[in-house]
C-alpha cells in the first residue's frame, strides 16, 4: 500500500517548513517511529518520525527546499513484496546515517499521512493549501461545491481566507452565470511596496550574508502580521517593589519546593490571565468579518533559544491554573524548548502571547502580534527609579514598563488601555504570599 507523507504544520501561524536533512534515501527500509527527516521553521527545529514501517519509494524535495504545509514530500510503500520503482524523477538526496536500532521514539510532531492503494500516476488530486473554517466546509458540502471549485473562491479574510460572506457571494454569482474566483493579482491597496535594491559606493567595504531559512520565514511572517493587523501600542509603568521584595524572601523556599526558580514572569502571566477573563475580546481572533471568541485562555510565552531564535510554546488552559500551575507548565515548556523537544501541540492553539525583553536589559519594546491572535504583551527590565508617591514624597521604587500591542481592527484604544491598567493594578495590589 502506498502512503503519502505531507509537510506537517509545526505551529499555528506556520505555512512552510524547510527540509534540513533526509535520514533515508529512495529504496531504504524504514521502521515505525524511525526518523525520516528533519524540518526547520522560524519557531522550531524538529525530527520527524515515520508513521509506518516500509520502504522509501520517493523523496520529492531535496535538502534545503522550503515546502508549503500539506504538500506531498515523500512516499512510503508498506508492502515490501512490491518491486521498488525508484524515485520517479524526485530530487535525489544524500543518504544520511540511520539512527541506531532501539532508539527512543522522538516527542516531535507527528507526520500527516494520506493513504491510497492507487498507483502514483492515478493519485494526483487538486491541491489547495488554504485553511477553510468548519462553517465554510459545511456550506460547501451542502452546496455540492468540490474542493477544486472551492479553491477558486476569492477570499477577503486574512491571507485570502474564505469566510461565510465570500462563499455566499460565490454561490449567488454562480447561480447568475458568473464566477467569483481568486486571481493571482492582489488588489493594489494590499500590495506591499517593492523594496529598493541597496546600492553600494565604489570601494565600499561590505559583506553579503544570505538569510538562513529560519530568518527568511521570520521575515515573511513579521511582514504578513504588519500587513494584516493595524498595530496599536499602549504603554504604562508598573511599580514592582512589593513583588521584588516578596520574591527575594521566598525564592529559595520556592526552588526547594518546586525544583526551579520563581521568576517575575510567573506573576505577569497570572495577571494576564485575570485581565483576559475581564476582557475576553482581547482573547479573540478574526475570520473575515467574524470575531471568533475563544472560550479557553491559552497563553503563548516567547522563549529565546540560543542559536535558534525565538519559539513560542503555549500554556494550554491557563485560566484553569493557579500561579503554581502556571509556573510548572512554563518550566516544562522552557526545558523542552531548550532541548529541541517541543511538539506541534506545544506550539499551537495560542490565544494571547507574552514576551519579556527585560531579560536583555531593555526598558521598552513594541512587539509584533503573532497571527491570528489580537494582542501581545511585552515587559522591560525592572529598574530602580525615583518616584513621586501619593503623599508627594520622593521614593526609590522598583519600576517596570509594560506594552500592550493590539489589533485595532477589533480592539479600540479604550479596551486596549483598560486591559493594560488591569494588569498594572493586579501586579501592584496583589498579595503574593496568598497565591502560594
Amino acid at each position: 500500500m502506498r502512503h503519502e507523507i505531507v509537510m506537517p504544520q509545526m505551529g499555528e501561524s506556520i505555512t512552510t517548513g524547510t527540509i534540513t536533512k533526509w535520514h533515508k534515501s529512495p529504496g531504504d527500509k524504514i521502521a515505525l517511529d524511525e526518523i525520516l527527516l528533519e524540518i526547520s521553521t522560524d519557531k522550531v527545529e524538529s525530527e520527524i518520525p515515520s508513521p509506518i514501517e516500509g520502504r522509501i519509494e520517493e523523496l520529492l524535495f531535496k535538502e534545503g527546499d522550503t515546502v508549503d504545509i500539506q504538500k506531498l514530500i515523500a512516499v512510503i510503500e508498506d508492502d515490501l513484496s512490491v518491486p521498488f520503482k525508484g524515485a520517479g524523477g524526485a530530487a535525489p538526496t544524500a543518504k544520511a546515517e540511520a539512527p541506531q536500532a532501539g532508539a527512543a521514539a522522538p516527542t516531535s510532531a507527528p507526520v500527516a499521512v494520506a493513504t491510497t492503494t492507487a498507483p502514483a500516476a492515478a493519485a494526483a488530486t487538486v491541491q489547495d493549501d488554504r485553511f477553510y473554517t468548519p462553517l465554510v466546509k459545511a456550506m460547501a458540502k451542502d452546496a455540492n461545491v468540490s474542493l477544486a471549485e472551492l479553491a477558486n473562491v476569492k477570499g477577503s479574510g486574512a491571507a485570502g481566507r474564505v469566510n461565510k460572506a465570500d462563499f455566499e457571494s460565490f454561490i449567488a454569482t454562480r447561480k447568475s452565470g458568473g464566477a467569483s474566483v481568486a486571481t493571482n493579482a492582489a488588489p493594489a491597496a494590499s500590495k506591499p511596496a517593492v523594496a529598493q535594491t541597496p546600492t553600494f559606493a565604489p570601494g565600499e567595504r561590505i559583506s553579503i550574508v544570505p538569510m538562513d531559512n529560519m530568518r527568511k520565514t521570520i521575515a515573511k511572517n513579521m511582514q504578513a502580521s504588519k500587513l494584516t493587523s493595524p498595530h496599536v501600542n499602549s504603554i504604562d509603568e508598573i511599580d514592582m517593589s512589593n513583588l521584588v521584595k516578596f520574591r527575594e524572601g521566598f525564592k529559595k523556599e520556592f526552588e526547594k519546593q518546586e525544583g526551579f526558580s520563581l521568576t517575575y514572569t510567573h506573576f505577569i502571566l497570572y495577571a494576564l490571565v485575570q485581565a483576559l477573563k475581564e476582557f475576553p475580546i482581547v482573547n479573540a481572533s478574526i475570520d473575515g468579518d467574524n470575531i471568533i471568541m475563544k472560550k479557553d485562555i491559552n497563553l503563548g510565552c516567547a522563549v529565546a533559544v540560543p542559536g535558534n531564535g525565538l519559539v513560542v510554546p503555549v500554556i494550554k488552559g491557563a485560566d484553569n491554573l493557579n500561579i503554581r500551575g502556571i509556573a510548572r507548565a512554563l518550566d516544562i515548556l522552557v526545558k523542552k524548548a531548550k532541548t529541541k523537544k517541543l511538539t506541534m501541540d506545544d506550539l499551537t492553539g495560542g490565544t494571547y502571547t507574552f514576551t519579556n525583553n527585560g531579560s536583555f536589559g531593555i526598558l521598552i519594546a513594541t512587539p509584533v502580534i503573532l497571527q491570528p491572535q489580537l494582542g501581545i504583551f511585552c515587559v522591560g527590565t525592572i529598574a530602580k527609579r525615583p518616584i513621586v508617591t501619593a503623599d508627594d514624597a520622593i521614593a526609590i521604587r522598583q519600576m517596570m514598563y509594560a506594552t500592550h500591542t493590539y489589533d485595532h481592527r477589533v480592539i479600540d484604544g479604550e479596551i486596549g488601555s483598560k486591559f493594560l491598567r488591569h494588569v498594572v493594578n493586579t501586579l501592584q495590589t496583589m498579595d503574593p504570599a496568598a497565591l502560594f
